[in-house]
């Protein structure tokens, strides 16, 4: 085991995976010698060539045109798209082409060697609407992708691995909030942790607190707050956006009866939405309250009022309350 940050673990699920496969490549804008405008690719260029990690032009379609064609010939493609904001250029390459390549070619041709990784969110460099969006619910209504966001290291590692081995393209988005913000202990061989399952974080009786990514921390730290009120919380790590675990969650809240789900995004046609959704149609009989979302607001992301946009631990546990208080 060793003391990684987020930025850390990430660069060695990489490298263990440029060593692994000597065809593996890793582009992006500004990944190669600069290591990327986070440092997640730092002293990968000098230790497998420029040949292997190299900069791309300033076009996300064609960063992920080009890593379609090198993952239909076999190789794994890594590619950075340097923000989240930037990845609708990308769009069409993403959900019209690696997305349906194996379906359109009867399996005969396959993309399952792509991981697009990005980071994704507020805090952390105050970027404002261009530099801090949460776009994981446009990707999730597409068959055919898998989209992955992790918490801390740990987590960053094992799911980034388990992302690169899958055999369906992966957007995994990282919560650039918690690059050098989070740290822990990481195991420095290779371990990869399941995609499409959701994780029990904290067990608890009264009410189910689901999120992921950096939104994490923030329902924790709300259910610290409503235990010392007497309130017991499940918390929850969804970590897979598609596939999403139904099962898990709606164990919990056939257990606990309420469920409040916390995300970055907008509210409006958020992921929570379809949570909301699923889950009173498996739980419907079983809730003591209706589900709550605490989101981002629907507007640009702002840049003055960063703090009042972003869901935190005060509205959390405000949603807590009225949960338990229906």
């Amino acid at each position: 085991m060793a003391k990684m940050n987020m930025l850390h673990a990430i660069n060695s699920a990489l490298d263990i995976t440029m060593n692994e496969h000597p065809q593996a490549c890793i582009f992006g804008e500004d990944v190669g010698y600069f290591g990327g405008v986070f440092r997640a690719t730092s002293g990968l260029q000098e230790k497998y060539g420029k040949h292997r990690v190299f900069n791309t032009p300033l076009t996300e379609q064609g960063i992920l045109g080009f890593a379609n064609g090198l993952a239909a010939f076999g190789a794994p493609a890594l590619a950075e798209i340097q923000f989240a904001d930037y990845i609708f250029p990308a769009f069409d390459q993403i959900v019209n082409e690696a997305a349906k390549f194996r379906y359109r070619s009867g399996n005969e041709f396959n993309v399952g060697n792509l991981t697009i990784r990005t980071p994704y969110g507020g805090g952390g460099i105050a970027g404002g609407l261009y530099h801090s969006q949460s776009p994981e619910a446009y990707f999730a209504h597409t068959p055919g992708l898998k989209v992955v966001v992790p918490r801390n290291p740990y987590q960053a590692k094992g799911l980034l691995r388990a992302s690169i081995k899958d055999d369906n393209p992966v957007i995994f988005f990282e919560p650039k909030r918690l690059y050098r913000a989070s740290t822990g202990e990481v195991p420095e061989e290779d371990y990869s942790i399941e995609l499409g399952t959701a994780e029990v974080v904290q067990e608890g009786s009264d009410i189910t607190l689901l999120a992921w990514g950096a939104q994490m921390e923030i329902i924790e730290e709300a259910a610290q707050q409503a235990s010392e009120q007497g309130i017991s919380c499940e918390v929850i790590d969804l970590r897979s956006i598609l596939p999403w675990d139904v099962e898990t969650i709606a164990k919990s809240v056939i257990k606990t009866g309420r469920l409040i789900v916390s995300h970055e995004a907008p509210i409006t046609n958020g992921f929570g939405a379809e949570i909301a959704a699923t889950i009173q149609q498996e739980c419907f009989l079983h809730l003591e309250s209706p589900i709550l979302r605490v989101c981002g607001l629907d507007t640009p992301y702002p840049l003055a009022l960063e703090k009042e946009y972003v869901p935190d631990a005060l509205k959390v546990l405000a949603a807590i309350k009225q949960s338990m208080d229906f």
